[in-house]
């Protein structure tokens, strides 16, 4: 049948238009990923099932690209970890561990930076040279909510991060929300009342930024304080400098604050410097608190409290559910090769940018 393979694109003729593997699963009323599963011949999958996707798959005339499916047939033992960018610690640190991970498994890891690029982002996810992978690992920027549809595709992905929401394909997520909201109330613990917040996007609900955002106010909300726009730093990039540029334009605008919660630790080693440069002492003056735990947080003068993001569990979850696509196996036990989601457990870590709650 026409199903049978590993890797499955639709048939264009001149008069023919591309039929996506979505428009399959909408036909035989399945998942994406049941579509997938039935192409790659894994085991799991019922009768039932597989005979309704074939169904579709003959009737759409959606048909194997055969020199993709044998390569892939034999595996490579590489993968794709596509990133936004290598300079920010939090994706060089989820970087080197998703390769720790992969080697334990067997596997190697070329990891693509697409430089906060949309067309990046896409070109990673459909290029010639994914033939060349057995699967791949995105976390995305660029794409967002409506762009689901861009993952659509015919080979083993796992999405990581919070920017993009489906059960289409597998999904490690974090816990932005309920740290930046942990971040937050410790603050409001040691004293603080008039905190700030460092790298908004405004208008975004979904992503790290506009995740962590509601996070904040959700704290503020639990513990009776009033939220206050003047307080609200927006950053579209998250290095150190802008953090500078954004403490800076919240310090000349004479609100007071004594607490400020950045959105990662980056632009919150970038505050700490405005902030020592006007004179004021940290954590005396303002606490500082920042998220993600990167390598460096922790050699900062004063040492920076932050939250833990979990990136060990991301790298070996991603991993181990992306080798156990390729492998055909149902991941993480999931019944009949379901699709995966877990969000990983942040945690604070308390050093001396921040007062201490016993004081």
């Amino acid at each position: 049948m026409k199903s049978s393979g590993s890797d499955a694109r639709s048939h264009k003729g001149p008069e023919q238009k591309v039929v996506t593997m979505r428009e399959v699963a909408k036909a035989a009323g399945v998942s994406i990923k049941t579509v997938s599963n039935v192409v790659n011949d894994y085991q799991f999958v019922s009768d039932a099932t597989r005979e309704k996707v074939n169904k579709a798959i003959d009737e759409l005339g959606y048909v194997v690209n055969a020199s993709a499916r044998n390569l892939r047939r034999g595996q490579t033992g590489v993968i794709s970890l596509i990133i936004p960018d290598l300079q920010l610690p939090y994706f060089a640190q989820l970087s080197s561990l998703v390769i720790g991970e992969a080697k334990k498994l067997g596997l190697q890891v070329i990891v693509e930076p697409t430089l906060y690029s949309r067309e990046g982002e896409i070109e990673a996810l459909h290029g010639k040279r994914l033939s060349m992978l057995d699967g791949v690992i995105f976390s995305p920027l660029e794409l967002g909510q409506d762009d689901v549809g861009q993952l659509d595709v015919d080979y083993p992905l796992v999405l990581i991060g919070e920017r993009i929401f489906t059960d289409s394909v597998d999904h490690i997520a974090t816990e932005n929300v309920e740290g930046a909201k942990r971040a937050t109330a410790y603050l409001i613990q040691t004293g603080c009342r008039r905190v700030a917040v460092l790298g908004v996007h405004p208008g975004e609900k979904v992503g790290s930024a506009g995740l962590r955002f509601q996070g904040y106010k959700e704290a503020l909300e639990e513990n009776g304080i009033e939220f206050d726009e003047r307080l609200v730093a927006p950053s579209r990039m998250w290095h150190r400098v802008d953090g500078v540029d954004a403490m800076n334009r919240l310090l000349d605008s004479g609100v007071k604050l004594d607490g400020v919660v950045a959105l990662n630790d980056m632009l919150a080693s970038g505050a700490m410097h405005a902030i020592q440069m006007r004179g004021l002492r940290i954590p005396d003056d303002v606490s500082v608190i920042g998220f993600d735990n990167s390598d460096d947080s922790q050699y900062l003068s004063p040492s920076l409290t932050s939250i833990t993001p979990g990136l060990e569990a991301v790298a070996r979850l991603s991993v181990r559910v992306l080798k156990n696509r390729i492998d055909g196996v149902s991941p993480l036990g999931t019944a009949n090769g379901g699709t995966v989601f877990r969000k990983v457990s942040s945690t604070l870590v308390v050093r001396d940018s921040t007062r201490r709650v016993d004081r």
